[in-house]
């Protein structure tokens, strides 16, 4: 176990109506609840097996007897008025505790594998930075060695704005760009992929 190395998976709790809302415009609340809850299971998939410090960041609460298993995941409440003030919040915690490779992620990635978490904490092995890219144009990761409060500062969250900005502030520092991945916002996000066919509605299934 890298003791010193953390992950910190940033989820919203799957709640009918307050989750996917992008999503839940063309396919419905129970549709786009169905999709998150598999969106969750997924990442659970790829991060538990993962050797480091693992938490999971709720956005409302906390919750015990969920899919994160409380011996695998240490629990938290995210803290902060935007998103850019909850992540700098949870980063800072970490580092406060002595980790030395920080990385944070979203739960809503379906393409993304546990060999691409282990490659970027590999990356800060010779970069102090690594972040990676979303289609929407923002980032699905971002992790670092010590804390860098501008990139929390001064952003449209949500927008396709985000990764530029962040690459801005990350202009002069070394930083490695991990393969472009699609996180999941938009019907059109998942429109063909097979493994999200049973959660659509019968209107918008395939065949």
């Amino acid at each position: 176990m890298q003791e010193k190395n953390s992950l910190l998976i940033f989820t919203r709790n799957p709640e009918l109506g307050k989750c996917k809302t992008r999503l839940a415009a063309t396919v419905g609340d129970e549709s786009a609840l169905a999709i998150y809850r598999f969106l969750l299971q997924h990442t659970v998939s790829i991060t538990k097996e993962l050797p480091v410090h693992k938490e999971v960041h709720y956005s409302v609460a906390i919750r015990e007897n969920d899919l994160w298993d409380p011996d695998l995941y240490h629990k938290e409440l995210q803290q902060g008025a935007d998103l850019g003030a909850r992540m700098e919040y949870a980063f800072a915690k970490a580092f406060q505790r002595g980790q030395n490779k920080v990385i944070i992620m979203g739960s809503d990635l379906y393409d993304l594998t546990t060999t691409d978490l282990q490659e970027a904490f590999n990356a800060l092995e010779d970069h102090d930075f690594v972040v990676g890219p979303a289609t929407d144009g923002g980032y699905y990761l971002l992790g670092m060695k010590s804390l860098y409060p501008a990139l929390f500062k001064n952003k449209a969250w949500g927008t396709d704005t985000v990764l530029e900005a962040t690459l801005d502030d990350l202009n002069n520092e070394n930083v490695k760009l991990l393969p472009e991945r699609n996180d999941i916002d938009y019907y059109e996000d998942l429109e063909g992929i097979a493994a999200f066919e049973p959660f659509l509605p019968q209107h918008l299934k395939h065949g």
